[in-house]
């Protein structure tokens, strides 16, 4: 706005060749404010047609994420339309939107193609970056509870784990800086900006039991990841000369 208050918005319209009509906002986080940080931003349809739509906690101050009267740091879920799914655990709150909270910055969601649950990644401070499966109404802890400190070395919490708060499928120490992310048949692919790979998670009993390095010689931070029909990847790298990469991965 004019006094450069950010926030996050979602808009729907028709795609006609080469352009947008219809064009119409269904959703808009609140409160808006002049931090630059920490947007999320990440959109993912479930089988029901509902819309996840991931939200950082605009570094906005400790306690924001866990209350109920914002959208810092939230998971949200809305129908079609925008109105709020009617099977949402807030519908009670100043934002009936709200699916999960306690996220500090989710940049890769998913919906799992056999379970029918949405996983989701997010960043963490120095470390403690984490893979999660989202349940409705669940709080993640941060920052609570977190497995990294602040960039300075401060500790930000000395707890790892609190009754009622969920942990983690894993966590990354140091951060890997994790974006993008896609189920590649029963595993999962995560790319990662710090270390510039794709990282291949191979998956057991929905826990993750090993991690596998692709992409390495490419020395581009990896922002997105996706996964066609005829299980080709597709790898968006974030440089000033940005690339689209189709690739087969090799069973």
């Amino acid at each position: 706005d004019s006094e450069g208050n950010t926030g996050s918005e979602v808009y729907k319209a028709t795609l006609a060749t080469s352009s947008l009509t219809n064009v119409t906002q269904i959703f808009a986080a609140h409160p808006k404010i002049k931090s630059g940080f920490h947007f999320g931003c990440r959109l993912a349809f479930a089988n029901d047609g509902a819309l996840f739509i991931t939200l950082g906690d605009r570094n906005s101050g400790k306690d924001q994420t866990q209350s109920l009267d914002n959208h810092y740091g939230k998971i949200i879920r809305v129908q079609s339309d925008g109105s709020p799914h009617p099977q949402n655990a807030f519908l009670d709150s100043a934002v009936p939107e709200v699916y999960s909270i306690g996220h500090r910055n989710v940049q890769g969601i998913a919906l799992h193609p056999k379970l029918n649950v949405m996983w989701a990644h997010e960043h963490g401070p120095k470390g403690g970056d984490e893979l999660n499966t989202l349940k409705a109404g669940a709080n993640y802890g941060w920052p609570t509870i977190t497995y990294g400190i602040n960039y300075n070395g401060d500790i930000i919490s000395d707890k790892t784990e609190s009754p009622g708060l969920e942990q983690p499928l894993t966590y990354w120490v140091p951060s890997i800086a994790p974006s993008g992310m896609a189920f590649y048949k029963d595993d999962l692919l995560v790319g990662s900006l710090k270390f510039r790979h794709l990282r291949y998670l191979t998956l057991q009993d929905n826990q993750v039991v090993r991690q596998t390095e692709l992409l390495s010689d490419l020395d581009a931070r990896i922002r997105d990841v996706a996964v066609g029909t005829d299980n080709t990847v597709y790898v968006v790298t974030d440089e000033p000369k940005g690339r689209l990469i189709a690739l087969q991965l090799q069973p």
